[in-house]
């Protein structure tokens, strides 16, 4: 008889493989033990020269009243996207992600308004790609402003590859699209082998600098 075979476990390194070969991981629901691997025929992406910032929301973004940082509360940032509604994250896929970003992989923009929390996102960098994993926002407009200064700080850190992994009607209307999983791949070889830096705006840029970098504005 033979022995039972134990089922793949990911780890941190498996993970960073797969994302360079363009496959990624979810979780039918948060309560789910199983993890499967994505690898879409249609792929999300948002064009880092074409992101649409609608007049409300730039003048959101210059009339204040929040804060943006980077990898400041990556924790928090988890738990807001893992407490949504719906959520693909459980409780291996948050610690997976907990453990990139200790080894500098992981990385969050984060949104709060008088001291708290209230909206951000997550996501991997490898070369010149950052693959968007999740989002969320407890304020309004919350989370397309850590949209904005994400592409923001992504263009100045010469990034070519944003990765939306799908396309929703929220980031459609925000420039997002879809390519075929041939175009996909080959954008991806190509940002992998170059260079970036999340870390090339100041931690809190000003608002103007944000809207200049992130391009059009209607």
């Amino acid at each position: 008889m033979s022995e039972p075979v134990e089922p793949l476990r990911i780890t941190p390194t498996l993970l960073l493989r797969a994302y360079a070969a363009g496959v990624f991981p979810m979780a039918q629901s948060a309560d789910a033990e199983d993890i499967f691997w994505v690898d879409p025929k249609r792929r999300g992406i948002l064009p880092l020269d074409g992101l649409h910032v609608p007049r409300s929301l730039a003048r959101t973004l210059r009339r204040g009243g929040h804060e943006v940082a980077v990898d400041r509360d990556f924790e928090g940032v988890l738990d807001g996207c893992a407490g949504r509604e719906e959520t693909w994250i459980n409780p291996e896929i948050r610690e997976l992600y907990g453990t990139l970003h200790r080894l500098g992989y992981a990385h969050s923009v984060e949104v709060r308004m008088d001291g708290a929390l209230v909206g951000g996102l997550y996501g991997v960098q490898l070369g010149a790609a950052f693959f968007g994993e999740s989002m969320f926002s407890r304020r309004t407009d919350a989370s397309k402003i850590a949209l904005v200064h994400l592409v923001a700080r992504l263009r100045a850190g010469g990034f070519s590859l944003l990765d939306t992994q799908f396309v929703t009607d929220h980031l459609r209307k925000l420039g997002a699209a879809e390519v075929s999983r041939d175009v996909y791949h080959r954008m991806l070889e190509t940002a992998l082998r170059t260079p970036a830096d999340f870390y090339s705006l100041p931690d809190a840029p000003e608002a103007e600098l944000v809207l200049q970098l992130s391009t059009q504005t209607s």
